[in-house]
């Protein structure tokens, strides 16, 4: 019987997991590592460590499984992005560490680049919609500029899921999703844009050359099977950026899908034929794991956790309980939509490219005498909610959206937030059974792809089975558009007072 190995190659560890020949999910291990911060705006992983999580994760599930190494007939990743690991000549990192996605040591160095690129140019091509120094470009060219010894015995920058499969075959290569999260990648013609190369002043020659995401870059070598335990010669397809992989697990290849993924962070992306690119709102765009297609989203940097701030604040007399947000949930129920009167913009961690400044701060709003706890907490879970349909709003002003919405991550499990969740959007959400491991089941669909056994990702839709169905109900909905007005105008307002308060404490 054929397997597949898939692994999520995320920021707190690798989740490795074990699927059929149907590619349905049978089993899964969890490998953690840390993530180092050395200095103000650094944020750094060591590949070691990657890779060491990598082998105990393969062993364990191996071992835990009883499959035959023989019958794993491919792996694939999921990585996280914005990854520029150097490589020297032997192929082997010249760097201990390496900044990961949400390193932004290299703001000096992108606003130097914008002060000959024009910014709306550079988005339009690019779709990067993440502050700028985020992305692989200026990470290297920081490089250049504050360790040239290291940058001048580069031959490669690659990616954290490249990595992991150089590690695993030997070869160099990427994908067109993870290419597209360099920050010189053009999203409508597929290569990298000479424009912006010449203007880091980096060669195109540093990047690797770039696969399709189901292409088999190369089989496992005889010292890759003795670590990991995978038997020599194992394909491992080229993979994709946990974006792409998420969005290929959560709802397939389907022009105008759309789905939450509700967890610490939360987003709304959409399944698109064009990238959906808007010069101001500044979605993020990643070419998609499969061809012709684009993943758009926009995100709030504190979704889920915005609602363990409210536990932890609100809730100290049972926030350590295993049910705490159960009777969170309990609580909000018993205030009213709306909440009585409060309101909550759940910009705790900043603004993302859809707020109207980055500096925007949370805040509960319109709180009166007669405010209770239920009212704070139902406030908490509307407020995210409310900032979510914001971003659907904006995708629909540029592509397709199907008329169901799926909800994944921990906030899922809340059926009270699902049917508020209903309720706002104005739509049918749904919960399924791959809940958590969307870019896990994305990442197994590409190895099955890569072995030969899918012709295309349509088989997606039917490993998914509905946990739960939520439609909206027509009086509630209202209540909530009317809220959804007075939540963009505070918005608006807590944007240009983030603006204000910036500028005071930089003075």
């Amino acid at each position: 019987m054929k397997h597949y190995i898939a692994y999520d190659l995320g920021t707190g560890g690798i989740k490795a997991s074990l699927h059929g020949e149907d590619v349905a999910p049978i089993a899964q291990v969890f490998s953690e590592y840390k993530t180092h911060y050395p200095r103000p705006r650094f944020q750094e992983q060591r590949p070691e460590d990657w890779w060491e999580a990598v082998c105990a994760a393969t062993r364990e599930l191996l071992k835990e499984t009883s499959v035959p190494p023989a019958d794993v007939a491919c792996v694939a990743l999921s990585g996280q992005s914005l990854v520029a690991l150097p490589l020297g000549a032997d192929k082997k990192p010249l760097k201990r560490q390496t900044p990961i996605w949400s390193d932004t040591r290299a703001e000096k160095q992108s606003e130097r680049f914008f002060e000959t690129i024009d910014p709306r140019q550079w988005y339009l091509a690019t779709g990067n919609g993440f502050p700028a120094a985020c992305y692989s470009l200026f990470k290297i060219m920081w490089l250049r500029e504050n360790e040239p010894a290291v940058y001048e015995k580069a031959r490669w920058f690659i990616g954290s899921k490249d990595y992991v499969n150089l590690r695993l075959t030997g070869k160099v290569f990427t994908d067109f999703s993870y290419a597209s999260g360099t920050g010189s990648y053009g999203l409508k013609d597929g290569r990298m844009q000479a424009p912006f190369l010449n203007a880091a002043g980096v060669s195109a020659d540093l990047f690797p050359p770039i696969l399709p995401s189901h292409a088999v870059v190369g089989r496992v070598t005889r010292e890759a099977a003795g670590q990991t335990g995978l038997l020599e010669g194992t394909p491992v397809a080229c993979g994709a950026v946990d974006n792409a992989c998420m969005a290929l697990g959560a709802v397939g290849a389907k022009e105008g899908a759309v789905y939450v993924s509700l967890g610490s962070s939360s987003w709304i992306p959409v399944n698109s034929r064009e990238p959906v690119l808007d010069a101001g709102k500044k979605p993020y765009v990643f070419a998609h794991a499969a061809e012709n297609l684009f993943t758009s989203a926009y995100s709030i940097f504190a979704g889920g956790s915005s609602l363990r701030w409210a536990r932890d604040t609100l809730c100290p007399d049972f926030s350590r309980e295993a049910d705490a947000y159960d009777r969170i949930s309990r609580l909000a129920a018993t205030a009213p939509p709306g909440a009585n009167g409060v309101l909550f913009n759940p910009s705790l961690a900043g603004g993302t490219s859809q707020d109207a400044s980055v500096h925007i701060r949370g805040a509960f709003l319109n709180l009166h005498l007669g405010t209770g706890r239920d009212d704070l907490l139902r406030a908490v879970m509307e407020g995210v909610a409310l900032n979510l349909r914001t971003s659907l709003l904006y995708l629909k002003e540029h592509a397709p959206v199907s008329g169901r919405l799926l909800i994944c991550g921990g906030g899922a499990r809340s059926p009270f937030w699902m049917q508020m969740f209903a309720d706002v959007f104005g739509m049918e959400v749904v919960t399924t059974s791959v809940d958590q491991d969307a870019a896990s089941l994305g990442a197994a669909a590409i190895a099955a792809r890569a072995a030969g056994a899918w012709a295309d990702y349509a088989g997606i839709e039917g490993l998914h089975w509905i946990r739960q169905a939520f439609s909206p109900d027509p009086g509630r909905h209202a209540r909530y558009l009317e809220l959804h007005a007075r939540f963009a105008q505070a918005a608006e307002m807590l944007g240009a007072w983030g603006d204000k308060n910036r500028k005071a404490g930089e003075a």
